[in-house]
């Protein structure tokens, strides 16, 4: 067994355990726990410091994944298989296990499928998890392990370290209702989709 692996496999065990891991993804490093655990997501909040209010995303492995857990549209698949995976946050309808505490009690959740093979290997052996990113609220997203607030680090039970990562944001979108909540990584593309839509 790999060193990765072994890594992986520890990440797994402490998220079914209610624990939170670090983990890659394509942007920024994220804070993952298990998103459809009121009580995990709540620790993602107070590690974070974060206003309860601003809710977070569901990371899964696919879009195949993401329709057990939501409910989009037409339109909003269509879109989200246009752009998944990659640095791209698809703003749907969410379906009955996604819980109060992830989405600040919105009927709309973010889902996120990482373009990191280690972050789906992750999501495939955990199920979803709170995908936002694993710095304190308020201070700058972390692209190195090493750059970590001590809470976090502190905080959660397994660190993924996958060296570097590009730091540029997730672009947050809703489809159906063409509105770009935060302009990031492939914005333009999303523009000129949004603008004429090839479906």
């Amino acid at each position: 067994m790999t060193k990765d692996t072994d890594t992986l496999r520890r990440a797994a065990e402490a998220v079914a355990d209610g624990d939170l891991v670090v983990y890659p993804t394509e942007t920024v490093y994220g804070l993952g726990g298990d998103a459809l655990d009121p009580t995990a997501v709540e620790r993602v909040f107070d590690l974070k410091g974060r206003e309860r209010s601003n809710p977070l995303s569901l990371g899964v492995p696919s879009v195949d994944a993401a329709l057990r857990y939501t409910k989009p549209t037409e339109f909003a698949v269509a879109f989200a298989r246009a752009f998944l995976p990659g640095p791209v946050t698809v703003v749907v309808e969410r379906g009955d296990p996604v819980p109060d505490a992830l989405t600040a009690g919105s009927d709309r959740v973010g889902v996120r499928v990482p373009d990191h093979p280690i972050a789906r290997d992750l999501l495939r052996e955990t199920g979803p998890l709170t995908a936002t990113s694993a710095n304190v609220s308020g201070r700058g997203s972390v692209t190195h392990p090493d750059d970590l607030d001590d809470r976090i680090r502190e905080g959660v039970a397994v660190v993924i370290d996958d060296g570097e990562t590009p730091g540029t944001e997730s672009t947050v979108v809703d489809p159906d209702a063409r509105t770009i909540h935060r302009r990031g990584a492939m914005a333009g593309a999303i523009e000129a989709w949004l603008d004429d839509p090839p479906v």
